[in-house]
Order: structure tokens, then sequence, then C-alpha cells
């Protein structure tokens, strides 16, 4: 399971109330690395979690501060992988407000500790990570050979105000997971199409978990209403073959078919979500769906093992 959440202490000290969901069950498991964790994933037959620091991460601190707060959580977290030897690998909490000290953090848990990748939470700075500054991450992941996981954050302000803020307060769930969490990273993964960084980087590969954020069902639509006129395979073609999904939090039968028809079952991933979503539904959820065991086998971890080198 790859999309599997905590909180590092130092990081979630900078985080408001609000976004630290203080004082919930979901708090506490994000705190715990150690003992309820490996027990629910035992209860759950999960054999590995890839740990990442959950949202909104570093991406909103300054520079300097991002740098050195990411450093100190990644070397937490591989004293935490250590202490539990065979459970855990990590993604590395990226300081994308410094795209070179990201793309140096990147190669050195990669390098030092055998981390799986990066993750970035959203905007940094209230920019899309494929704006041409931040490039040398995946310059250096290409390198590597290590994806990217884009993983959601809070949409911009200025969309807040204008898409949801007369629902905020009745349906505060609209802006994260319920639809602005969907919105602000499907047009990530379309702008990281339409920027051309696939071109400059042709090996790089990066993950949008959920399912996709709902991309695959509209994967013809928008590449037919991009290249009207020219060649309507373009979009679709780079995204397939640059791309790789998870089933974190979105255990649909209907998104999976429809997943599974536009991307194959070569690119997608069984991820959880966890703590958000708990372990056990969703390990029932695959177990049960409509697959052949070659499938689920894939999804379950060989697509995992392959991606992630494990």
């Amino acid at each position: 399971a790859l999309e599997e959440h905590y909180f590092d202490p130092e990081i979630a000290a900078r985080f408001s109330e609000k976004q630290g969901f203080a004082g919930t069950p979901i708090r506490d498991r994000l705190d715990d690395v150690d003992d309820r964790r490996i027990r629910e994933m035992d209860e759950a037959g999960i054999d590995v979690q890839v740990l990442s620091q959950g949202a909104p991460s570093v991406q909103g601190l300054d520079p300097e501060t991002a740098v050195a707060l990411a450093k100190a959580a990644n070397d937490r977290l591989e004293e935490t992988i250590q202490r539990h030897p065979g459970r855990y690998a990590g993604f590395t909490a990226l300081p994308t407000p410094d795209p070179k000290g990201a793309a140096d953090e990147l190669e050195r848990c990669v390098t030092n500790y055998g981390f799986k990748g990066g993750m970035v939470h959203g905007l940094t700075g209230g920019e899309f990570i494929d704006v041409p500054k931040f490039w040398p991450i995946f310059e250096r992941a290409e390198q590597l050979g290590v994806p990217i996981y884009l993983h959601p954050s809070m949409p911009h302000p200025d969309v807040i105000k204008a898409y949801y803020a007369d629902y905020v307060e009745k349906y505060p769930g609209i802006l994260t997971a319920g639809w602005g969490f969907t919105v602000e990273t499907a047009t990530q993964g379309v702008r990281m199409v339409l920027s051309g960084v696939f071109d400059e980087y042709p090996d790089l590969q990066v993950i949008i978990g959920h399912l996709g954020e709902g991309l695959p069902f509209l994967l013809w639509r928008i590449s037919e209403s991009i290249s009207r006129g020219g060649d309507n395979s373009a979009f679709r073609d780079t995204f397939k073959e640059h791309v790789h999904i998870t089933t974190s939090g979105n255990f649909s039968d209907p998104a999976m078919i429809c997943s599974m028809m536009e991307m194959g079952t070569d690119r997608i991933m069984f991820s959880i979500d966890y703590p958000f979503v708990m372990n056990t539904p969703a390990v029932d959820w695959m177990e049960n769906i409509s697959l052949s065991p070659d499938d689920k086998k894939k999804l379950f971890a060989t697509n995992a093992e392959k991606l992630l080198k494990m």
C-alpha cells in the first residue's frame, strides 16, 4: 500500500489545528508509526506501507525552512523504517520552495536511504509543480529512476473563494476529498502533459492517487478537445505512458473498471489512504472485485514492486 500517511512531529507543529486534525482518531493514527499502525496492517493483511508525510507537508514554507524541515523529517522517517524491517518504505518529503534543494534531497534519500521516490502536496507558493522552475526535481527523478507522487492539498485561495466559499461551512469536505482535492490534482495532471515536461524527460514517471482523480474517465474527451483538427491521441497516449494511478480512497467498482479499460492493469496499484480511510475495507474491496488472480496480484503487489524497485 503506497499512499499511506503519517505526520512528522516537527512538520505537524507548523500546521493549523484544522489541518492537523487535532484531537481526532485520524490524528492519533497519523502520529503513530509503531504499535497501532503495524497491528492494523497485520489485521488487514498489509505487508508493507510506503510512508509519506501528510498534506500540506512543507510546500507552503519559505525555502530555507522547507529544506531544513524536510531533511530532518526524512531522517526520522528512515529511523522509523529501520525500526520495522520489511514493513515500511518511504517517499521523500520534497522541499519544493527550493527546487534544487528538493532535487538534492530526493537524491540524498534515494541514494542513502533507499526511498522509493518523492511526494509533492499540491501548490508551492500558489504555483503548480509543472512550472519550469520546478523541473530540476523531475530531471533528478528521471536520473534516479524513481517516480514523483502528485498528492492533493488545499486549492488556491482564490479558487476557494470563487468556487467553494458559500458551501464550506456546511460541507467542509468539499474543499478536500469531496471535490477540491480532485479538481486541483486533476488540473495538475493535465498541466503536466501540456507543459512538455515528459518530452524533456521521456523516462519520467509520476503517480496520481484516488484512481487518477477522475482523469481516466475523461482522457478521450480531453485529448479530442485539445487536439481538434489534429492528432487527438497525443494527450491521451502521453498520459498513459507517464502516469500510474492508485486506488487510494476510491474503492468503487465502476471507477476501477473504467480505469482498467483506459489505463490497463499494469498502471494501477493498490493503495488505501490510511488513516483517512481504514485498511480492512480497502483490502476486502480489492479481494472481492471481479478481477483475475493475475490482475489482482499485479494491483496488490507486482506493479508497485516493479515501479518502486521493491
